[in-house]
């Protein structure tokens, strides 16, 4: 298989690169492409790139997001790609009983963010007419109402869908493009961080995946690098699921 080709000394921003997909996005376009690499996190990433930076904000408003991307562009001289792996939830609650802020920290990090941090790319590439990309990462439980104790979570990743979307039709006019990425069960920590999930429960979700077994984080990563490829030029507007077959 051929390598997904992107353009020498591209810009890109991996927002979130310090989690276990991000961090495997991180890897794959380090190791694999020559890039100025901006890498973000919450907490500092466990890699450095070879060319670009590393960068630790906390996003709790627009503003924020603004001034992370204006931030790269400025260290770099630009922007090419936005990938966002940022995501995350709340405590888990019943829909019954989820709170105003948990609902609000939900759909602020998980879509809230991710519209102005692709907004604020988009804009600064119609600006320099890059030809560039944004992903974005839904997840594949928000079409069938989320988990059964995270639904702002769901709610959230599913306007990721509609943003995706809205966005790259507006983006193609430019020449940029927009998608999505809808993991399903990945072994990425996710689970175990935010759900609290045993091993045990960890095996009993992986016995309902069709395909038989979680998928990787580099299964997704190489997916990314495909979709800010000039092999996928002709790609917009699209949500891929990652998923091994669930709710076929």
């Amino acid at each position: 298989m051929s390598v997904p080709t992107i353009r020498p000394g591209s810009r890109v921003l991996v927002v979130g690169g310090s989690g276990g997909i991000g961090a495997a996005v991180v890897d794959l376009l380090d190791s694999g492409y020559d890039l100025e690499l901006g890498v973000h996190g919450h907490s500092r990433p466990s890699r450095v790139p070879k060319k670009g930076c590393v960068m630790t904000k906390r996003l709790t408003s627009a503003v924020d997001c603004f001034d992370l991307v204006d931030a790269f562009a400025e260290m770099v001289g630009g922007i090419d790609h936005l990938v966002v792996a940022a995501g995350g939830m709340s405590h888990q609650s019943d829909p019954l009983d989820i709170e105003p802020s948990d609902w609000d920290h939900d759909l602020f990090l998980n879509l809230t963010a991710p519209f102005f941090l692709a907004q604020r790319a988009l804009r600064l590439m119609k600006e320099s007419r890059s030809a560039g990309s944004v992903v974005l990462f839904g997840t594949a439980s928000a079409r069938h109402g989320g988990g059964p104790s995270s639904l702002a979570y769901g709610v959230a990743k599913h306007g990721i869908e509609c943003a995706v979307k809205g966005l790259a039709r507006r983006a193609a006019s430019f020449g940029a493009r927009v998608n999505g990425i809808n993991p399903g069960f990945i072994a990425s920590g996710f689970h175990q961080r935010w759900q609290q999930m045993s091993d045990d429960s960890v095996a009993d979700r992986v016995r309902t995946i069709p395909i038989g077994r979680a998928g990787s984080t580099s299964e997704v990563a190489f997916l990314v690098s495909y979709l800010m490829s000039e092999q996928a030029g002709f790609i917009t507007g699209e949500i891929i699921s990652v998923a091994g077959g669930e709710w076929l």
